[in-house]
């Protein structure tokens, strides 16, 4: 898989570059501050999925123009902005290996930034003039809220079925990778078939690619991680893994769990009992399994498109998404 990582970064080498300049020149801050602070979580690393999604699906719909890169910088607005959000509501303590915004500036502040982000990422979308596109983006932004708020009221509880889990990451996850896909096929005025079928791409991978960061917890590697060991069990979260394997679990087992999971401070050994337990009920390899289903769902979708390099791309990308460490 880290043959497939580094084909994959050979053939868009070219489009990363020109994301993250755009990601600089289109941030247009009035106060140093919110540069800094925009720039802690902006460019700290992350993977630029979103944007490069939102690239590639212009192109394999025969997009032409000059606009595909300062529009890929919506997508990634959108994810900082909640990120920032996130980290003070989870009370999180590391993003990407790094102290979380709040704790080197201030909670307020970071607030504060990320509404500019959200902000940034609306007025991009009507520079478009296109009223579907600013639709498309403003609904993203709605059901990411409400995804959140939905994973805030049901912080540590421990009767949360797979289908409510689904549900918020529909919200809170999917949508923006399949919003991102759509608006790439509306700036390209694709044919319906086409963008049905970059929506479906999408949001089949964004489900996928929450199930495999919702597998990357329980780890007990930090550094490779880039946040706390069991921050989402830390944080309240119970996520697929622990769901399928609670439900599985004998009474006994089941007890076990639930102790560990409701004590916030427990240990590295506690943690290491918990990960024992979840692979013997098999709640790892359910999720990943799930996800596998996810993501051929999401490249059958592209059968619509005659084969290409960026057809292939997108594929590889889907498949990246089970195999990646962080």
């Amino acid at each position: 898989m880290r043959d497939l990582k580094h084909k994959i970064l050979t053939l868009v080498k070219d489009d990363l570059a020109e994301i993250e300049a755009a990601l600089e020149q289109n941030l247009n801050p009035h106060l140093d501050l919110v540069s800094k602070i925009a720039g802690h979580i902006l460019f700290s690393g992350g993977k630029r999925i979103r944007p490069l999604l939102m690239v590639l699906s212009a192109k394999i719909c025969g997009y032409d123009g000059n606009y595909d890169k300062t529009f890929s910088t919506i997508s990634e607005y959108l994810h900082a902005a909640t990120l920032l959000h996130d980290d003070i509501v989870d009370e999180a303590t590391l993003r990407r290996g790094k102290p979380v915004a709040h704790s080197i500036w201030n909670s307020a502040t970071a607030v504060l930034v990320g509404d500019f982000l959200l902000a940034r990422a609306l007025s991009i979308s009507a520079e478009t003039e296109r009223p579907d596109i600013i639709k498309v983006v403003a609904e993203i932004a709605e059901n990411m809220s409400q995804g959140e708020i939905h994973q805030l009221m049901r912080k540590g509880s421990l009767d949360i079925p797979e289908e409510e889990y689904m549900e918020v990451i529909r919200r809170k996850t999917a949508v923006l990778f399949q919003g991102a896909c759509r608006i790439s096929s509306l700036i390209a005025d694709a044919t319906k078939e086409e963008e049905t079928a970059l929506s479906q791409y999408g949001f089949n991978f964004g489900i996928a690619f929450q199930m495999a960061d919702d597998l990357l917890d329980y780890t007990l590697d930090t550094s490779v991680l880039g946040k706390e060991v069991g921050a989402d069990l830390k944080e309240g979260k119970l996520t697929l893994p622990v769901i399928y394997s609670l439900k599985a679990a004998n009474a006994k087992d089941r007890g076990q769990m639930e102790k560990i999971i409701t004590n916030r401070d427990f240990s590295v050994n506690d943690f290491e009992r918990l990960i024992e337990l979840m692979k013997k009920y098999g709640g790892q390899t359910y999720t990943q399994n799930l996800a596998a289903e996810y993501v051929k769902i999401a490249k059958d979708a592209l059968a619509v498109f005659e084969p290409s390099k960026t057809r292939e791309i997108l594929m590889m990308l889907a498949d990246y998404t089970l195999a990646r460490k962080a």
